[in-house]
């Protein structure tokens, strides 16, 4: 029997050297076999074989394509490339908040002050620190404990080791944050998929599962855009409490919505809030900070500290004084103000088309024309300069991508979002073989 790998490695030489070309379809499975000579069992693993090195994407009902550019996880986690417009990583930085984010930092150079947040960070960090962070998220009478790590990232990785031993299972939205995704392997996780709706994650789905901690992005999910309504917040807390697991929740966007109530505050004895400073300042301001029940405290510090994941003092005190002078919430409330209107554009210039977007957020979801496939359409959006996000990089399953990609809309001036988006619509409306990609 030939071994799969080495007809893994065949069509992938076929892919280097060109006679594949992105968006071109492999042959379903058994067909595969057959031309092959192989068993159908050997098929399935060669098929396997070339998503996990990221040369080939599976899209749900449509079939098995090779991909364009790098694989889907790594584009989700790249830094910024060269495309002249970015669609693909969300960062809003607001030309006015620069001032006021400054300003706010002159107390914090004097000698006395800038010596003492020189010093080493602690977990906990300092009580005016937790009581500032405490008072940013607390909703009718839900207030937790304090936390602070590196980044929203390191927060939520903390959260992960502290609740799901290596080899065991997390629950996760079938469609969720790709970062999660790359934590999950570095710590020996296995994500389990849990069907949604447009409300949100089934609780009756998460239920089937054996799982030993949950994460969920109920507020404007990354990247589907939905935000869980209250009797299915509800529903999902009743849910874990006869389950006895923890939730992580991610609140990273939270900011957007201030007046939907966290789901920490529908089950704050088992769930653990998770945000950071990056997406409501700046991507270069990442302290992050965990919001946990007091009987979790030292257990999450633990794996803070473990995990090497201590925010740095001086980091701590910037966030403190941006919390409790009054910069954070001029600058959350622009960003509201910014995110709504660009979200006004994005569907004023890709009306007709199916789009999944809250009106508040920062991305939307695009489900393609049947015509086109996703990774065939980052290749020509990608020529054209303009960087999106295929559907393949949020998929906890490999080969399980619905056709769509994410639009993150946050970081290109408003005329330049514009014209990109009049670009990307015009290809959609195209056929790919007449935008050289078929």
């Amino acid at each position: 029997m030939e071994d799969y790998r080495i007809v893994a490695d065949e069509i992938s030489a076929d892919v280097e050297a060109g006679r594949l070309r992105p968006g071109d379809r492999l042959p379903p499975q058994r067909r595969f076999a057959r031309e092959r000579g192989i068993a159908n069992s050997t098929a399935a693993r060669v098929y396997g074989e070339l998503v996990r090195r990221g040369v080939v994407v599976g899209e749900v009902g449509r079939g098995t394509f090779v991909r364009a550019g790098r694989p889907p996880l790594e584009t989700a986690l790249a830094e910024p490339g060269g495309a002249t417009v970015d669609l693909e990583l969300n960062f809003a930085v607001l030309p006015e908040q620069s001032a006021l984010v400054g300003k706010a930092l002159e107390p914090l150079l004097r000698d006395d002050v800038l010596t003492a947040a020189l010093r080493p960070g602690s977990v906990s960090g300092s009580k005016q620190a937790r009581d500032a962070v405490a008072g940013l998220i607390a909703k009718d009478g839900w207030t937790p404990e304090v936390l602070f790590a590196g980044s929203g990232r390191q927060a939520i990785a903390a959260a992960i080791a502290a609740f799901v031993p290596m080899g065991e299972r997390l629950a996760v939205e079938a469609i969720t944050y790709p970062v999660v995704k790359a934590l999950a392997g570095r710590l020996g996780v296995q994500l389990v998929p849990i069907e949604t709706d447009d409300r949100g994650l089934i609780p009756e789905a998460l239920e089937a599962a054996s799982v030993r901690a949950l994460y969920v992005q109920p507020t404007l999910h990354n990247p589907l855009g939905s935000t869980m309504d209250e009797a299915r917040r509800v529903e999902l807390a009743e849910t874990v409490r006869r389950m006895d697991i923890p939730v992580i929740e991610d609140g990273i966007y939270t900011f957007l919505r201030p007046e939907v109530r966290p789901f920490a505050a529908y089950a704050p004895e088992r769930t653990v809030f998770a945000d950071s400073m990056s997406k409501r300042l700046a991507p270069g301001l990442t302290t992050g900070f965990l919001a946990v029940p007091a009987e979790w405290t030292e257990r999450l510090a633990a794996a803070v500290r473990s995990g090497g994941w201590v925010a740095p003092r001086l980091a701590v005190e910037a966030a403190t004084r941006w919390i409790t002078g009054g910069t954070l919430e001029t600058v959350e409330r622009a960003k509201r103000l910014d995110a709504a209107e660009r979200q006004r554009v994005t569907a004023e210039r890709l009306a007709g088309f199916t789009l999944r977007a809250d009106p508040q957020a920062y991305h939307c979801w695009w489900e393609l024309p049947e015509h086109w496939r996703a990774e065939t359409f980052v290749a020509a959006a990608a020529r054209r300069g303009i960087a999106v996000t295929p559907a393949a990089a949020f998929a906890v399953v490999p080969g399980h991508a619905p056709n769509a990609v994410r639009l993150a809309v946050s970081s290109p001036p408003l005329e330049t979002l514009a014209a990109a988006l009049d670009v990307l619509a015009g290809l959609a409306s195209g056929r790919p073989e007449d935008a050289g990609v078929d």
